[in-house]
């Protein structure tokens, strides 16, 4: 059976904060400028939202910059950061520290990604945005240049045994002339173009952490709307770089979890046990006495930064968000980078989809990101995480030379190792 297609201007292969905001960027332009472009968001999940692993401090600064007028539009922002907290935990006390400068959440909100995601959604498709949900990019399409020519989803009703059922129907094929890679963090299409067109030649390996997170119900009288608590040190060792943070959003919920660095040297080591000792701690115990877990997840995250930032663009494709690695570590987020590079790319493809030539690669989105706030940003935090090779002492005392004294700009870089070097 020979697969269907379908022909776009071009297809996001994924919806969240950085491929719906790339889709709404696209067709805002579109609209200002009297164009007809198509767009179509591609999302694997059941729903929008549905793979967001939800509970976040958004800073709103990409999200102004995309609807000025978010509040008006109903924007699900509802839980301003009230107050923020840096501990350093022992076995059985905490010691509250200096909050640092990047993790200042003044001016940002505690959010339901999912939630953000969904209202993207609507706001995408009521600037006619197609968005196809329940369906999960499988295979790359290629011209026979070798250009990236679209994706195609996966055949549907294939047996255990790798033959076709009676309800066989064969993947749907989405043609573009740009294809925009919003896969998230480890996303396999990602990783089929970096080894295709070699684009982490040159760049430092990419690092990751195990993000675990559960969603809590708590006692009213122990929730605190706007209360943001992060925390080092037990229950993992100080060589090992791991940490939790608590937001209390609104609904008497709180969302918790665990972060470990996946280049932590004791091989016997479990996150996930770590994560529920972290919760037995005499600081944190209290919190969730009564309560009732909601939700629970985990999900990898990038943290090699501005140094593992690899080659953005391809013949036909560009990768955008996480899939790239745009977290900021000290800061502990990585959304509105997401959604900022999203609309840089967005706005590459339309310059180069109404131009007068034909432009196989959207070479202008890189050049856009270094001029933009994200590179900068970027810059400003890369020795601070791989500081913490040397243990969370060394870490915190370089990191407070690097933030206090060079402001970011010493003169120097330094590199990651891949994790399983450790």
């Amino acid at each position: 059976m020979e697969r269907e297609s379908m022909e776009v201007d071009v297809v996001i292969v994924g919806g969240g904060p950085s491929g719906l905001s790339a889709a709404i960027r696209l067709r805002q332009l579109a609209e200002e400028n009297g164009q007809d472009i198509t767009v179509c968001v591609l999302e694997k999940g059941s729903e929008v939202g549905a793979h967001i692993l939800s509970g976040a401090v958004l800073e709103p600064r990409a999200l102004e910059e995309l609807f000025p007028d978010w509040k008006e539009r109903g924007a699900p922002l509802n839980t301003p950061v009230a107050e923020d907290r840096f501990l350093l935990l022992s076995e059985k006390g905490a010691t509250r520290l200096p909050t640092p400068p990047q993790m200042n959440n003044h001016g940002n909100y505690i959010v339901s990604l999912g939630n953000v995601c969904r209202w993207l959604k609507e706001q995408a498709e009521a600037l006619e945005v197609q968005v196809f949900e329940g369906f999960a990019g499988a295979e790359i399409l290629y011209d026979e240049d070798g250009n990236v020519v679209g994706i195609a989803t996966g055949d549907m009703g294939i047996g255990r045994d790798g033959e076709q059922k009676d309800g066989f129907t064969p993947g749907y094929e989405l043609r573009a002339r740009y294809t925009l890679f919003a896969e998230g963090c480890r996303g396999s299409l990602t990783g089929e173009l970096f080894e295709k067109f070699d684009m982490r030649k040159g760049h430092d390996p990419q690092t990751y952490a195990i993000g675990i997170k559960e969603l809590w119900e708590v006692d009213p009288e122990k929730h605190h709307p706007g209360r943001v608590i992060h925390t080092i040190g037990w229950p993992v060792d100080s060589s090992t770089y791991g940490g939790s943070f608590l937001y209390h959003l609104e609904d008497n919920q709180v969302a918790v979890g665990y972060v470990i660095g996946l280049d932590y040297k004791n091989p016997h080591l479990s996150p996930f046990d770590e994560f529920q000792r972290f919760k037995t701690h005499p600081e944190i115990r209290p919190v969730f006495e009564g309560g009732r877990r909601v939700s629970y997840g985990a999900r990898a995250l990038n943290e090699g930064g501005f140094q593992s930032i690899p080659d953005l663009v391809c013949p036909g494709g560009a990768i955008i968000g996480c899939a790239a690695g745009f977290v900021n570590v000290p800061k502990i987020k990585g959304s509105h980078n997401a959604m900022k590079t999203g609309m840089l790319a967005a706005e590459a493809a339309f310059e180069a989809l109404t131009g007068d030539e034909a432009q196989p690669r959207l070479d202008s989105y890189p050049e856009r990101l270094k001029k933009s706030w994200v590179w900068d940003e970027l810059y400003r935090v890369r020795n601070i995480r791989p500081a913490f090779r040397w243990g969370l002492w060394a870490g915190l005392i370089y990191s407070a030379i690097d933030t206090y004294l060079f402001r970011g700009k010493a003169p120097w870089t330094f590199s990651h190792h891949s994790d399983h070097d450790a």
